[in-house]
């Protein structure tokens, strides 16, 4: 397993692997993932804030990642913390318990650029990520309604967020 950063040459598995979790999330949830704009993924590349997780070649997993989130976490945005976002998992590579993995780098990663905390949120009431996400070592915030979601994901308008934290050790 290699963690590295996603390139522009990844761009379409990417969106593909976005595809295929927004499907699942239809098919369980009422919130689910827009279709995101391919503007702020070339973005995250060019700024190396996507990653992908490679096993014997292929992606099996990517996610983003931010040092600020003032939208989503308010006046705690002001804590030196990484953010975790858009976790998608290939379905090849299921059932590998990818977020306890990503966690354990992310603490080396935030660790490294002088962070205290490692956050998440989803949207909506899906209490198994809720209780997966718990069982990873964060704490569970509860849900908040967010002030503005002007220049968010569309999602964000139909439920509120429920936020997650992990101090680092």
């Amino acid at each position: 397993m290699i963690i590295q950063n996603s390139t522009l040459s990844d761009i379409n598995e990417i969106f593909r692997l976005y595809a295929i979790a927004t499907d699942f999330q239809k098919s369980k949830f009422f919130v689910h993932w827009p279709e995101f704009k391919r503007e702020w993924i070339e973005t995250e590349i060019t700024e190396n804030r996507q990653w992908k997780m490679m096993i014997d070649g292929r992606i099996a997993c990517i996610w983003a990642t931010t040092f600020n989130d003032p939208q989503i976490w308010g006046e705690r945005d002001h804590d030196p913390a990484l953010y975790i976002h858009r976790i998608a998992t290939n379905p090849d590579f299921r059932g590998n318990n990818f977020v306890a993995r990503i966690v354990e780098w992310a603490e080396g990663y935030a660790r490294e650029n002088g962070k205290k905390y490692i956050r998440m949120d989803t949207v909506g009431e899906n209490r198994g990520l809720i209780e997966h996400y718990k069982k990873c070592g964060f704490e569970y915030l509860g849900y908040f309604k967010l002030d503005s979601i002007e220049g968010l994901p569309d999602h964000y308008a139909l439920a509120d967020a429920c936020l997650f934290e992990r101090k680092i050790q």
